[in-house]
Formats: C-alpha cells, structure tokens, sequence
C-alpha cells in the first residue's frame, strides 16, 4: 500500500485559492533524495514531510528545487492535515521540530494560529539593478534580514500590478524578495508579493514565513501590533499577524483540495 498525500491549500477557506501545499506524513524515515524528488513530482511551491516522534512531529519543507529552512504555509497545511487525518485531536497543539527550532500550530475557531520566529530587516543600500530587476523607479525602503531582502513600495496599487524580471531577480543572493506596502484602504492592514525565483518558486502565492519578516517591520510604521494582511497573488490570501517579543504568531485557515496514493 502507498503512502498518502494531501493537497491543501493554505491562507484562504475557499479552495483553489490560497497557496496550495502537499503533506506526507511518512511511517519511517526517508532520504533526502527521494523527497526531493517527491517535491518535484508534486510541483508545487512547499510539499511538507512529517514523521511522528514521541513530543511531536519532525516536519521539512522542500519546493521542487531545494530544502528550504522555514515555510509558514506548509506548516499551516500540516497541522490542517494531522487534525483531520486523526493524527492530533482537534484540541491537541501541534508541535513540529524545524531547522527553524521549534514551531508549533492551535486551532482558534475556524483559524489556525501558528507561532513563528521574528525575523525583522535591518535596512541596506539598495542593491544594484533591484529596482530595475522589480520593474519600479522608487523604492521607498530595502532591507534584509537572514534569508530575504524587504522591499516597500509607493503603494497598493504598485505593488499589484508589478511584472518583475524573474531572470534578474533569481541572481540576488536571497531566498527571496518580499515587495510590501501600506493597504490603499479597506479591511487590511497592508499587502505584499513574494518572488522567490532562486528557490524555484516565480511567485509564492501566500508566504506564511514571509510575515514573520512583515509583522515587525509594519509593527515599527503602524505602531500597532496587530495586522490583516493581504497577500496579492493571483491566487492570494489572507493572514492574521500578530507581533509578540521575538514571536509572531501568524493565523490562517485552510481547505483540504486532494488526496492521493504515492506508491513509489
């Protein structure tokens, strides 16, 4: 008998929408290879592999490309998983050990909460050919932090309709580019696209870990500690964060789309 696999898409209650994630939860071990090439196979932004240990869970990320170090929607779509495949009672917390330390996911209602590392950006020069590579004249602030450059824009509107040049974004020495700016007006806080070309991924559709970056740094504008953002994919999703010290607790829901048999 195959293992199974769950197809979820993370940050949105309406399916087809949202990021999508596919979760494995395997009976044993499994080398690096293989699941990478799983990753590959599934072709989608994350696919998530858990292997259940006596506190919890051992989750990893992979995109179809390479292992990543955190990733906010897979994680989302994980605890989604393990709550309705019967792995955790519905009030159980879900604790994952990460490259990232450890995360863990509650339900809150129809959310999921989960808590993650602050990861604010410290600014930087511009580097060159960022903007150019971004398609936009203005950059009102460039910062980094561990693995992504932040970028905010004049407004929504720019932000929305940016058509970045992939081939030169792909050669800045960053998991990715998060591009951000305040909400023109409405219901949310703020907006933001991610580009991750270096990791395989053009554009995430919704970047849990993204946020963990954006809390702080729109914490610091706003001076406020709690957000509804907007993530502006063609796809897009909505995020709940909230700035706590060092933490950020980041809150979505999600809808299980697929399920499958690998039997490789």
């Amino acid at each position: 008998m195959g293992l199974t696999i769950t197809q979820v898409d993370a940050f949105t209650n309406q399916p087809f929408s949202g990021n999508p994630a596919a979760i494995c939860v395997l009976p044993e071990s499994r080398d690096d290879q293989w699941m990478q090439n799983v990753a590959r196979e599934m072709n989608l932004s994350e696919t998530a592999f858990l292997l259940q240990q006596e506190d919890g869970f051992n989750l990893r990320w992979f995109t179809p490309t390479v292992e990543v170090d955190l990733c906010g929607h897979a994680t989302l779509a994980s605890a989604h998983a393990l709550w309705e495949l019967g792995y955790l009672k519905p009030d159980q917390e879900a604790q994952f050990h990460t490259r990232s330390g450890l995360l863990t996911a509650q339900h809150q209602g129809d959310w999921i909460v989960l808590n993650f590392p602050a990861q604010p950006a410290t600014a930087i020069a511009p580097p060159p050919d960022l903007a150019a590579a971004l398609g936009v004249t203005n950059l009102n602030y460039v910062g980094s932090n561990q693995i992504d450059y932040l970028v905010e824009l004049e407004s929504e509107a720019v932000v929305r309709d940016l058509q970045p040049n992939l081939t030169l974004l792909k050669t800045f020495p960053v998991r990715g580019i998060i591009v951000t700016s305040r909400a023109d007006a409405g219901e949310y806080d703020f907006v933001s696209r991610f580009f991750a070309p270096q990791s395989g991924i053009d554009e995430d559709p919704v970047t849990g870990s993204a946020h963990c970056c954006l809390g702080p740094y729109w914490q610091e504008r706003l001076k406020k500690d709690e957000f509804l953002a907007y993530q502006a994919s063609p796809r897009g999703g909505v995020l709940r964060v909230h700035c706590q010290d060092d933490r950020v607790a980041i809150a979505g829901q999600a809808v299980t789309v697929l399920k499958g048999e690998l039997i490789h």
